[in-house]
């Protein structure tokens, strides 16, 4: 009875279970991958850069713009997204279903230190956040008033912390 017990490993290979893992590691990158397209998306389609010289349209002097505010606040990775609140008023006889704004942000030599032109978005709720729509989810008709918020992921360093200017390159109506 003094015999001692000893453990013996089994010589038979455990089976991994490697299905389970790989649908894990595809359900990851499938969602990193589309939360990367829709940033880059929302970010690189709704911007571009026309000439500081470019033509407003005819019909923007129907268009005034109004009470700007400017703000500032961090996304999750630590970004500062810079916005612009104000107020247009259509003035003018047609119903406007879109509207492409240059926004010019000056440095200190009154330069312009960024040029950014990209779609106005109305403002469609402010509770619990403020969320935007385009402007032809809720055409502006003839004497209405809208809020409007611009939103801009990154300013230019050399800017100088003023009011940008404005100018509506582009109208489209219904």
């Amino acid at each position: 009875m003094d015999e001692e017990l000893k453990l013996v490993p089994s010589r038979e290979k455990r089976d991994r279970i490697w299905l389970p893992l790989a649908i894990a590691a595809f359900v990851v990158a499938a969602v990193v991958v589309i939360f990367a397209l829709a940033l880059h998306r929302d970010s690189n389609t709704t911007t571009t850069v026309e000439p500081v010289n470019a033509a407003q349209d005819a019909y923007a002097a129907n268009l005034s713009i109004s009470g700007l505010a400017m703000s500032e606040s961090s996304n999750f990775v630590g970004n500062k997204i810079t916005y612009v609140d104000g107020h247009i008023t259509n003035q003018g006889s047609r119903t406007v279903t879109g509207l492409t704004v240059q926004t010019l942000f000056y440095d200190t030599a009154q330069e312009v230190a960024q040029n950014v032109t990209q779609p106005l978005k109305l403002i469609r709720t402010r509770q619990p956040y403020i969320d935007v729509e385009p402007v032809g989810a809720n055409p502006i008709k003839p004497g209405e008033e809208r809020d409007f918020r611009l939103i801009f992921d990154g300013v230019s360093q050399d800017w100088n912390g003023a009011y940008p200017q404005l100018k509506i390159l582009h109208v489209d109506f219904q």
